[in-house]
């Protein structure tokens, strides 16, 4: 088993270069992913090995990046699109929601879009207005779209490929905060063996209460849980890992064992994923649950100036309340 450490970011550049060696019909597009190799360098070196005619640097136009990637994949490509920032994707949405989700529907099963939108998102790294949005409560409430975010190297590496690989169109939600963040990362396991790409998963186990994150606040999550076992409470944390279709058969399992759940998510709390999770808990695990199901999210503003997003994004703290207070009941 060939195991490597790698940041998150290398880990998808990795992926997405294994996606070009495996299929020709794969291209990348977006703004200055080629010779500069992506605002993160996660396209880096990729246009030099693979040809301008498959790593495309694109005008400063989203809606015109999602536009000719809807006429590539009719065609049979498989186009994957960078967004730079997740503030950048909104002149896009017309082209997502009005064409990418429904050009399957609209043609009666006999088209499809296989594309995967790849989006920087969340905060926690300093950056001015537009540049640390949380929008995947947009895209899971369209149907005809389905929308990951992956939270560790390992997990990067391994559904990039899974995403680009499928013959629907993907919203791939990467925690920006988080490309930095190193761990293993198995390059060698074959993709078709690997877990499935619409799956949560239990990444700590617990007994006392139970902790749903996804993307950037999965490590906030751990975390917490670590902080947590210090003082003799275990808590069972679980990367959602899918958005839409919502995977949450451990979910309940969990929360029928804990009786306790903490929704955490870096996005305002109205009508964020942690509403729609939060309401499916109840509805299934009622008669389990010994306190209500707790969100902690972003504040309803807007996302604040740099030098105080750190009392915006939640944190171990908020965590750590949002736990206790699951025990007042």
């Amino acid at each position: 088993m060939a195991t490597e450490t790698l940041t998150l970011g290398k880990a998808l550049n990795t992926g997405l270069r294994r996606a070009l060696e495996n299929d020709p019909k794969v291209v990348i597009m977006g703004e200055d992913v080629g010779k500069l190799g992506g605002v993160f360098r996660i396209t880096d070196g990729l246009q030099k090995d693979f040809g301008d005619q498959r790593v495309i640097d694109t005008p400063l136009a989203e809606s015109g990046i999602i536009g000719t990637a809807v006429g590539l994949a009719i065609r049979g490509f498989r186009p994957v699109c960078e967004i730079q920032f997740d503030g950048f994707v909104y002149p896009a949405y017309d082209q997502i929601v009005s064409q990418v989700a429904k050009m399957h529907y609209r043609s009666q099963g006999k088209v499809r879009i296989p594309m995967v939108i790849r989006i920087p998102f969340g905060g926690g790294i300093g950056a001015v207005e537009h540049h640390s949005e949380s929008p995947e409560a947009y895209f899971a409430h369209t149907a005809g779209l389905k929308v990951v975010s992956c939270a560790n190297p390992q997990d990067a590496y391994v559904m990039i490929q899974q995403a680009i690989a499928s013959d629907d169109p993907i919203v791939f939600l990467e925690p920006k905060r988080r490309y930095w963040e190193k761990g293993p990362v198995d390059l060698e396991a074959p993709i078709a063996d690997a877990y499935p790409l619409h799956s949560a998963r239990v990444v700590r186990p617990g007994t006392d209460a139970t902790v749903l994150a996804y993307g950037p606040m999965v490590r906030t999550a751990l975390d917490a849980a670590t902080a947590a076992a210090e003082d003799g409470r275990e808590l069972e944390v679980i990367d959602l890992r899918t958005l839409s279709p919502l995977d949450l058969t451990a979910v309940y399992e969990s929360v029928r064992r804990t009786g306790r759940c903490v929704v955490v998510h870096e996005a305002p709390g109205n009508l964020g994923l942690g509403s729609e999770i939060a309401a499916r808990i109840t509805e299934e695990c009622f008669y389990s649950l010994e306190s209500p199901v707790l969100r902690v999210t972003g504040f309803d503003t807007p996302y604040p100036a740099a030098r105080v997003e750190e009392e915006y994004l939640p944190d171990l703290d908020r965590v750590l309340d949002a736990v206790d207070r699951t025990f007042g009941w």
